[in-house]
């Protein structure tokens, strides 16, 4: 047995988990968060016990001392010694990885490359990363990507239709996200088609961000973000897709920058632009007061969602499982029954609305037995993926 830390920080907050491997059991689990305001809250569970403080953490690198701390404080390991690996998540890759990697000087260095294309995140997990390095110099890290489950889709499916200078000289191209979770679904959606051969499945990870992927035999075929995080299908409060003159014509008309018209599609668009909430229990619980924009934006959100599930099915031909997962997918029955209605007259989808109604925070079938296409609701666990990678590659060497 071995323990292994999986870190997944923000660019205010880190959230850790310490890992019995391969036994793959939860030793505790916790979260820094309001990392460089005046007051942050650090929270630990271990065991039937929780630990909440409130006091300033001024930086990452003390938010990892503080984790590590009191890992010994409170008799989780006796020293760091005990941890044998840490996996680390960064949300980009770029066109370098494919998989996950051990931390090198090599990796580390394009890691901070792609800094332009996740500023707020890629930034915070370098920092995160060297906190914790300093604490522990002698224990492997495994760098484990968002955009590697990705790096498996065709030219055709990644290119964007610019000039190809473009492309090539700046790497601008589709990424992807949430590839951890993805690459989760895909292996825990497998056991529920077990009779299927060359398995098609849609999976929709669901939350305040929001990406849905085609996914044949395991890999990624087609993928709904771009760039960044801010395409595909509306989100809290991204756009998603649309058209790209919007964006010229919003400068245009308010005469603000780029910059700040890029911002506003990034933090006030999605629900919080059309409903007025970035929340969408907010958005659900108005909208059955009867508040017209949030109805229009519950509605703008369900549509788009089933429209890349009917473009998936396109370029998957045929769908044998539609997963929902994250938080809205996982416990808003209301938002997989509206989807799943959407996609009843021309996938012949059908819900069990006794079954969906009651689901939330767990795993299970939502679809009747009669349905065309088998639903299913899985909680996702992107963790348990980088303590898996940070185990093998980091203790194993597989």
């Amino acid at each position: 047995m071995s323990k292994v830390m999986t870190i997944n920080s923000g660019s205010s907050s880190l959230k850790f988990k310490l890992y019995e491997m391969p036994e793959e059991v939860v030793l505790c689990s916790g979260n820094a968060e309001r990392i460089g305001l005046d007051e942050g809250i650090f929270t630990i569970k271990y065991g039937a016990e929780k630990l909440v403080k409130n006091l300033p953490i001024p930086s990452h690198a003390v938010a990892a001392k503080l984790v590590l701390d009191s890992l010994i404080e409170l008799k989780i390991i006796k020293s760091f010694d005990e941890i044998k690996a840490t996996g680390h998540r960064i949300v980009q890759g770029g066109k370098y990885f494919s998989h996950s990697m051990p931390f090198d000087a090599d990796t580390e260095a394009k890691i901070e490359s792609l800094i332009p294309l996740a500023p707020l995140h890629n930034a915070a997990h370098l920092t995160c990363f060297r906190a914790f390095r300093d604490v522990l110099p002698n224990t492997p890290a495994v760098a484990v990507f968002d955009t590697a489950f990705h790096q498996s889709m065709d030219e055709e499916d990644y290119t964007f239709p610019i000039p190809y200078e473009l492309t090539k000289n700046f790497d601008i191209r589709r990424y992807g996200a949430h590839g951890t979770s993805h690459n989760y679904l895909a292996i825990e959606g497998a056991k529920y088609i077990p009779e299927v051969k060359h398995s098609r499945i849609i999976s929709c990870h669901i939350g305040s961000g929001s990406s849905i992927t085609a996914i044949r035999d395991g890999k990624c075929v087609a993928t709904s973000m771009g760039l960044t995080p801010l395409g595909g299908i509306m989100m809290g409060t991204r756009t998603g897709d649309m058209d790209p003159s919007v964006f010229n014509y919003v400068v245009t008309v308010t005469g603000r920058s780029a910059e700040d018209v890029y911002q506003m599609f990034n933090k006030k668009s999605g629900f919080l632009g059309v409903g007025g909430y970035s929340d969408s229990r907010d958005i659900l619980a108005h909208a059955e007061e009867g508040d017209k924009r949030c109805i229009l934006a519950n509605k703008i959100f369900n549509r788009r969602i089933a429209d890349f599930i009917g473009q998936y099915y396109v370029r998957l031909g045929g769908c044998d499982l539609i997963i929902f997962s994250a938080g809205i997918g996982e416990n808003e029955p209301r938002t997989r029954k509206a989807v799943c209605e959407l996609l009843h007259d021309a996938l012949g989808v059908e819900v069990d609305e006794e079954v969906n109604a009651t689901l939330r925070g767990k795993a299970g079938v939502i679809s009747k037995p009669t349905s065309r296409i088998k639903v299913v609701v899985i909680p996702t666990d992107e963790e348990v993926m980088i303590a898996r990678d940070a185990y093998h590659m980091g203790l194993k060497g597989e």
